[in-house]
């Protein structure tokens, strides 16, 4: 009955089919994003392929995982106060990696903002417990306006502009949607975005960044309109980690050819944060209806990301692109109903500051069977 009610709520949208949606553009941009799975050919190589300023390539791929985002902005201030954290030259964010990337993108000065971001316990704001009733009946669990209001806050014009002045000098940022019409990953150049000069570009890079951390259910998805055969309508975007917790190598490239273009003479190191475990944790799981839900949606996520991760170290091993990949190995306690728990949040930063600070990090093939530690309950998390 409840299913029934929702669907009676929902608003209207303007009808449009799968023509219009594979050639569908957004209005006054050009060459802003991709599909996933399309092939090797790109609408502007230059304005997404790498022009690195040394003699290596240095890609960060930040990963989807909610509150375990944290595992990421520890890892990051580590690196940085260690010393010989380098200038990446792409930075691709899913989920909350989406909302990570623009800032580890302009580098090591804005890790105090991404520190109080993931650990003040201003993520809090993000739940809104009066509205979780009512979502039960609407597009959501959650309401958006607390997402959006952070967003805004900390993505201004100026951090725009900055953005932009890098993607002018080679670097490139992408951010991972999942179009739910189409039941496709889209690849969404950011820095175009904000190189575009637009009045209203600040308004769409905020989209995309809600878009892409907006987890199903959990948030609305996002309104994002476009045209096609002067047609408008509006393409709904949601969580990029329903298409795929990491955004690497686009599927479409490492299908359609061994051989790919990369520039010549360059080393190519790519590091992947998984802001996730990737190996098993056991939990006795209660016998009801959410709870069996949210535990195989768990197991679900792991098995995207390792089979992600398995298809790039393959692709790396025959291209030649140096392969390192870190990831949460310890069970960190997690309350399913307190998503953005701040001793949680606190407890994976530590986590993932001391790894870096230790050099412990990286690993250079994926493993998903290492023991399993784990952490303090989460009342007596630092």
């Amino acid at each position: 009955m409840l299913v029934f009610l929702a669907g009676c709520v929902a608003p209207d949208r303007i009808a449009y089919g799968p023509r219009a949606a594979a050639n569908a553009t957004i209005e006054g941009f050009e060459h802003i994003r991709i599909y996933a799975d399309t092939g090797r050919d790109l609408p502007d190589a230059r304005g997404w392929l790498p022009v690195p300023a040394r003699n290596e390539i240095n890609y960060l791929v930040l990963s989807g995982g909610g509150a375990g985002g944290a595992f990421s902005v520890g890892a990051l201030k580590a690196w940085s106060d260690k010393g010989g954290r380098p200038q990446f030259d792409i930075v691709s964010g899913v989920s909350t990696g989406a909302l990570i990337a623009p800032y580890a993108f302009l580098g090591s000065a804005y890790d105090d903002t991404l520190v109080d971001l993931y650990t003040s316990g201003v993520a809090k704001e993000l739940i809104d417990a009066d509205f979780l009733p009512k979502g039960l009946l609407g597009a959501s669990l959650l309401k958006q306006a607390p997402l959006r209001t952070m967003v805004e806050r900390y993505l201004t014009r100026d951090i725009l502009a900055k953005i932009a002045a890098e993607h002018r000098k080679g670097r490139r940022l992408l951010v991972l949607t999942s179009n739910l019409d189409s039941q496709r990953a889209v690849i969404w150049n950011m820095g175009a975005i904000a190189n575009s000069g637009r009045a209203d570009a600040l308004k769409l890079f905020q989209d995309v960044i809600i878009a892409s951390a907006s987890i199903p259910g959990l948030y609305p998805a996002v309104l994002i309109k476009a045209t096609s055969e002067g047609r408008a309508f509006e393409e709904m975007h949601s969580d990029g980690g329903s298409a795929s917790q990491i955004l690497t190598i686009p599927e479409g490239w490492m299908a359609s050819s061994d051989k790919v273009d990369w520039p010549k003479g360059f080393k190519f190191n790519m590091f992947i944060i998984v802001n996730n475990t990737l190996i098993p944790e056991f939990s006795t799981t209660t016998n009801n209806t959410f709870a069996v839900m949210a535990r195989a949606n768990s197991a679900l996520i792991k098995a995207q990301t390792r089979s992600a991760l398995l298809a790039t170290y393959v692709y790396a091993q025959k291209t030649g692109i140096r392969f390192h990949v870190a990831s949460i190995d310890t069970q960190v306690p997690y309350k399913m109903t307190d998503p953005f728990n701040t001793n949680y949040m606190r407890a994976v930063y530590n986590l993932g500051y001391a790894k870096a600070a230790s050099g412990s990090l990286w690993k250079d093939r994926p493993s998903f069977s290492e023991p399993l530690r784990i952490a303090q309950p989460l009342e007596q998390a630092p």
